[in-house]
């Protein structure tokens, strides 16, 4: 019966963690639903964001998103995340 008990205790400790993890995700994935190949490049979302008046410390791709890290000019960084068809700012989180 203990056995039991402990089993079933360590199974919830892996769904509350596997459970938990999405929180822990920076953030915004879902930009667009175009295929990969009508994508403009990734330099493209970080010259939007240089224009926004952040500077732009790295890019990745993120879900459907570009995920841009810039700092701003009073030297907080943000997460700025892009619709990589037509680079429309579709999110932005301050770490």
């Amino acid at each position: 019966m203990q056995a039991r008990i402990g089993a079933w205790a360590g199974v919830g400790v892996v769904l509350i963690l596997v459970g938990a993890s999405p929180l822990r995700a920076d953030g915004y994935k879902n930009c667009t639903k175009a295929p990969k190949a009508s994508w403009q490049p990734a330099s493209a979302a970080e010259a939007a964001a240089t224009a926004a008046g952040y500077e732009v410390r790295k890019t990745k791709v993120e879900g459907s998103c570009y995920e841009v890290y810039g700092v701003n000019k009073q030297g907080k960084l943000f997460e700025l995340f892009y619709d990589p068809v037509d680079l429309k700012l579709m999110h932005t989180k301050a770490k």
